[in-house]
């Protein structure tokens, strides 16, 4: 038997290590474990062919291994223990044993110590005397093994008041470092928080008997990751954590789930479970060690005895001890429905956490409330919605204990569901909670602080359903509302921002704000301007709560611009007419000197008006970059394409004919554009004119500068991005016809937008840029020549002829 497996060839352990992988009957902890199994009887027999008979001496598995979890590829962390008595035997018997795990090409975290010396190691390394705990025997003298096992963690009780803090300092620089494994796209499995990491600390706080993680699946959660990372070895072939987008769908397959979205769930649903029971046990140790310092001073001020700890009544039947949010002893929540919202309120309230068990008391005894809800608890949700950034962990306590799912049955379709797309930070569920936090500090600027909230709770409910997430969330906004108690004009209210949360940001930047038709279609959308006022409050607090890519200075300024129009028109006021707008003092003398050189004449202005709103972001609002040219083709892509070339990025872009004054003859266009730099400062107004003179006359390339730098600075591997897609927006506006393009961003997209469009003999009057993260949309008002929208078909021809190039 020995013999046997210490041949690595196809009869010995490698063929049956790769048979046993290979086995699709058996997976998940029984493969595990056999793995473990085999890859003992394996070095058992080198052991006892190197060592017959030896005493003094023993292999001990350590770590993951020593917990019989192997995954695919996971490293052998090994401790070969002896005690002291022949060193040159002991070194022998480590190359018999490490020397055949190398050259299966097998990962190898190996020590040869005496149980001194790793008694000693393990007090100077915590993560040394974390791999200890879980040491187990594999072969030799089991008596020196069983003696360090029992010294080892006798030496972390004894040391746990000084060593859990080191370790939950460990925990949180790995967090700061890796993230949060329930809100990644990319996860690192085992390093991120509420991953295989923190589980393993887990089970080292309950091994020094100083406090206890919450049991309740926890061991289900540590066991989906671990199976989610045996899929990702078998797929990748690699020892990796890392569960990158490209492979995701490979382990959703391997492990028998829908597709990638259903993977990543799992995964959070999993590292949710491990963060909350670790957010539980460090807070009890905490409150452990506390008292362990105090009590002693406490008795001796009182001559002995135990003092019962202090409770600071918060609300009915809630009090405060010890830092908490608790029950009160009178407390009864199988008759009290409204409790649990009370409790929730009150702790966020006074910026405490719920007590674990007080939770489970309450979830233990909940009932579903009545419809509509009593005015009390509507009252407490707006309250906790209402306290901040606080609400976030009370929130997810209530959620650990399933209390959510009973006052809104809703939430399971958007619980831990992903967002594929880079510019959101989180996932749906916590992207709503984030929002109401955003929102809660807004609540002094609107009317109806109530409906704002309840609006930023729900505004993405619909993403758990199919089809556009706006119109699906207007219907379920709709019912929760009215369950929870709202009249049905405050529900009509809700319904209305949830359907139009987006209106206001996509209009502000990809719409013209100059023509009647874009502000009087947001006018007829919103209704009123209370509606208005809490969806411009609603608009920043979702962009805020999305991440940094989402909201900026500019956007903020575009949006309260977009407001301001609105809200004319809804106080009766008739938008102007951009036809009948006369230009400007510098417009007219840009225009004529234009005209006089027969070149084009610019002006660069530094943006320096304030946004309308506070912002997070100080990014600045741009340049304002006036442009006069005498009238010729291609003047779009020659100016898209000189600013791509000394790295500026265009905001909007507004191109319109100048009527010149009587007497004076040509035609000059007019662009009125907004830029900001993409690094650094920006170039010179003379740089700037010279490279746009030629541009125009052909003498500068454009395409091989940016072809050059493209080459410079090669694409990370990654992602394929989709192909990009370009649409007419019908009756967008009565002026122009409106073409939206979708793409991913690139430098110089822009200048090859604007050179697709000169060869489909379209007039460019405006373009409006945005961009959100690697996505850019840009869209176009075109007329024909004359000045007139395309007709429907023409409109269409020329959106497919622009596809097309782009796809190129």
């Amino acid at each position: 038997m020995h013999g046997q497996a210490e041949d690595s060839g196809p009869g010995g352990y490698a063929a049956a290590r790769l048979r046993l992988l290979n086995e699709k009957a058996r997976s998940g902890p029984p493969r595990r474990s056999a793995l473990a199994g085999l890859t003992d009887e394996w070095l058992a027999g080198l052991f006892a062919a190197g060592a017959p008979g030896a005493r003094g001496v023993s292999l001990v598995a350590v770590g993951g291994y020593g917990r019989a979890e192997l995954s695919p590829r996971s490293d052998l962390d090994l401790l070969l223990l002896h005690d002291g008595s022949a060193p040159e035997t002991v070194s022998a018997l480590a190359d018999r044993l490490w020397y055949p795990v190398w050259d299966l090409g097998l990962a190898l975290d190996h020590s040869v110590r005496t149980p001194a010396e790793a008694r000693k190691t393990a007090g100077e390394d915590l993560k040394v005397q974390l791999g200890l705990l879980d040491a187990r025997h594999i072969a030799g003298d089991l008596g020196l093994t069983t003696a360090l096992r029992t010294t080892v963690l006798a030496d972390w009780r004894n040391q746990a008041p000084k060593r859990l803090p080191a370790l939950r300092e460990l925990c949180e620089e790995r967090a700061a470092r890796h993230g949060e494994l329930q809100y990644l796209l990319e996860p690192d499995l085992k390093e991120a928080r509420g991953g295989l990491r923190d589980a393993t600390a887990l089970r080292a706080v309950a091994a020094s008997w100083l406090a206890d993680a919450p049991r309740e699946g926890l061991a289900e959660a540590r066991g989906r990751l671990l199976d989610v990372r045996d899929a990702l070895h078998l797929t990748t072939g690699r020892a990796t954590d890392r569960l990158a987008l490209q492979e995701q769908d490979q382990v959703a397959a391997e492990l028998g789930l829908l597709d990638a979205d259903a993977l990543l769930r799992q995964v959070y649903e999993a590292a949710r479970t491990i963060a909350y029971a670790g957010d539980v046990t460090w807070r009890e140790v905490g409150r452990v060690l506390r008292s362990r310092s105090v009590r002693p001073r406490l008795r001796a001020m009182m001559g002995g005895g135990k003092s019962a700890p202090e409770r600071s009544p918060l609300a009915e039947g809630v009090v405060e001890q010890d830092g908490e949010v608790v029950l009160a002893r009178a407390a009864r929540p199988d008759r009290d429905l409204v409790l649990p919202l009370r409790a929730a309120a009150a702790a966020a309230q006074a910026g405490l956490p719920l007590n674990l068990h007080a939770v489970r008391r309450m979830a233990a005894g909940a009932r579903a409330l009545p419809s509509p809800w009593p005015a009390e608890a509507r009252q407490q949700l707006l309250t906790l919605l209402g306290s901040g950034r606080p609400t976030v962990d009370v929130w997810e306590a209530l959620e650990a204990e399933g209390l959510i799912s009973l006052l809104l049955p809703d939430w399971d379709r958007v619980r831990c569901r992903p967002q594929r797309n880079a510019v959101h930070l989180w996932t749906v569920d916590r992207h709503l909670i984030e929002t109401a936090v955003r929102a809660s500090a807004f609540t002094r600027r609107v009317g109806r602080p109530d409906l704002l909230l309840i609006a930023a709770l729900l505004h993405d409910i619909g993403k758990g359903w199919p089809g556009d997430h706006s119109v699906a969330g207007e219907v379920i906004a709709r019912d929760v509302a009215a369950r929870i108690g709202f009249d049905a004009d405050d529900v009509t209210v809700i319904a209305t921002l949830v359907r139009h949360h987006l209106l206001l940001v996509e209009t502000a930047t990809r719409r013209d704000l100059d023509d009647p038709a874009t502000v009087r279609s947001v006018a007829e959308a919103v209704g009123s301007p209370g509606t208005l006022e809490l969806l411009h409050a609603l608009t920043e607090a979702d962009a805020l709560a999305t991440g940094p890519a989402a909201w900026s200075s500019w956007r903020a300024s575009l949006v309260a611009d977009l407001v301001k129009r609105v809200a004319a028109v809804l106080a009766g006021q008739a938008p102007p007419d951009p036809e009948e707008a006369a230009p400007t003092a510098q417009h007219e003398r840009l225009a004529l000197e234009a005209v006089a050189t027969g070149a084009p004449v610019l002006s660069l202005r530094a943006q320096t008006e304030p946004p309308a709103e506070p912002s997070d972001d100080p990014e600045p609002l741009g340049v304002e970059l006036l442009i006069a040219v005498p009238d010729q083709a291609g003047v779009l892509p020659a100016v898209a394409g000189v600013l791509a070339v000394h790295r500026l990025t265009v905001r909007t872009a507004e191109l319109r004919s100048l009527d010149l004054p009587d007497g004076v003859d040509g035609s000059v266009l007019l662009l009125d554009w907004r830029v900001a730099a993409e690094y650094g400062s920006l170039p010179q107004a003379a740089r700037l004119r010279a490279d746009l003179v030629r541009a125009l006359d052909g003498s500068l390339d454009i395409s091989g500068r940016l072809a050059e730098r493209d080459a410079a600075y090669p694409r990370r591997r990654g992602v394929v991005a989709p192909p990009p897609r370009v649409t007419v927006a019908p009756a967008a506006s009565r002026h122009a016809t409106v073409i939206e393009v979708r793409a991913q961003d690139a430098p110089g997209l822009l200048f090859r937008i604007g050179r697709a469009l000169e060869d489909t003999a379209v007039r460019v009057r405006s373009a409006h840029v945005s961009t959100l993260g690697a996505n850019a949309v840009d869209v176009f008002y075109v007329t024909q020549e004359q000045g007139v929208p395309l007709p429907g078909e023409e409109a269409v021809a020329v959106a497919r002829k622009l596809e097309e190039a782009l796809r190129v």
